[in-house]
């Protein structure tokens, strides 16, 4: 079973998005990512620089995370919108 971390910036990100995207994003992890056998089937993952960091896109917003295939935890290591998102 997997399970959703936050990192304490990530959760930061969150707090000053609108409470329906904040809404929509976790519904989105709950939903479709946690009850899913493989949290790799919805995510593509980042290259370069970001290598080894999977994405989630949820409407404007993107979901970055590091998944940990050992332990079955997906971080959440960043949340925003897709225009500043990777910078």
């Amino acid at each position: 079973m997997w399970k959703i971390e936050w990192d304490s910036k990530a959760l930061k990100e969150a707090k000053k998005l609108d409470r329906n995207a904040r809404k929509q994003i976790v519904k989105y992890l709950e939903e479709r990512v946690l009850k899913s056998q493989d949290p790799h089937q919805y995510g593509k993952p980042l290259k370069g620089s970001k290598a080894g960091i999977w994405r989630y896109r949820v409407g404007d917003y993107r979901i970055l995370c590091q998944i940990e295939n050992q332990t079955c935890i997906i971080l959440v290591i960043a949340v925003g919108h897709r225009k500043n998102i990777y910078s």
